[in-house]
């Protein structure tokens, strides 16, 4: 599998946005994020061995991955026409990127959201759901794709800011009901699906969460793993 990447400049003010809010619409704007605390946290996590985590250029056209939580393990597969997407995520989980990492936003019947570094580090409470790696990821739309139930699928910015529709550079969010969420269809990419972990996705999207759809007890990432 061939490594691909396609970098933007990274604007100030970074943002990425979930899949709906509340009211089941897509809410499109991330606030501001401090672009020094994002790159920080790029470079600490760049700097993480992964000696353990295989090259993804050696893993399958559609991969398989184990999303270790404090609520149990999600596995997915990344899908084969959406490489620039399943070649982003591969990158970002062989540099533990993700390790730690807090589902920031969670939304019962819609979504659970997570991949911001920032959440890593209390101290960046305020600015939690703005953080990247420092680019977007150009749209990647798949008709047979859709928001199902355990859909994987990218964070990204409203349409008034990002009218072209690209993709956070890391967060991403699972689809809870299909249903709520289909009016995504076509505006956010789909890029892979949950083959297992259905109860943990159920348990994480039940969580109590305040006004800001924020969960009241930590749920985190503990480490992405690819199953060879």
């Amino acid at each position: 599998m061939k490594s691909k990447i396609f970098a933007l400049i990274l604007i100030v003010s970074l943002t990425a946005a979930s899949c709906g809010n509340r009211n089941q619409k897509a809410s499109g704007e991330e606030t501001a994020a401090t672009a020094e605390a994002t790159e920080q946290t790029l470079t600490d996590s760049t700097a993480m061995n992964s000696s353990q985590t295989p090259d993804p250029a050696n893993l399958p056209e559609e991969p398989i991955y184990e999303i270790h939580t404090t609520e149990g393990t999600i596995t997915i597969m990344l899908y084969a026409d959406t490489p620039l997407h399943r070649d982003n995520f591969a990158r970002l989980v062989s540099q533990h990127f993700y390790d730690s990492v807090l589902f920031h936003r969670v939304i019962y019947n819609f979504m659970i959201q997570t991949g911001d570094p920032l959440t890593k580090n209390p101290a960046n409470e305020a600015a939690f759901g703005t953080g990247g790696p420092g680019y977007t990821i150009p749209a990647e739309f798949v008709p047979g794709h859709t928001h199902k139930k355990g859909a994987v699928a990218a964070a990204r910015m409203g349409d008034t800011a990002n009218p072209r529709k690209e993709s956070s550079g890391s967060q991403f969010y699972i689809v809870h009901n299909a249903e709520i969420c289909s009016h995504l269809d076509g505006e956010y990419t789909v890029f892979g699906e949950t083959l297992d972990g259905f109860d943990v996705l159920d348990r994480i999207a039940a969580v109590r969460t305040d006004a800001n759809d924020r969960p009241l007890k930590e749920v985190r990432i503990i480490s992405i793993t690819p199953v060879i």
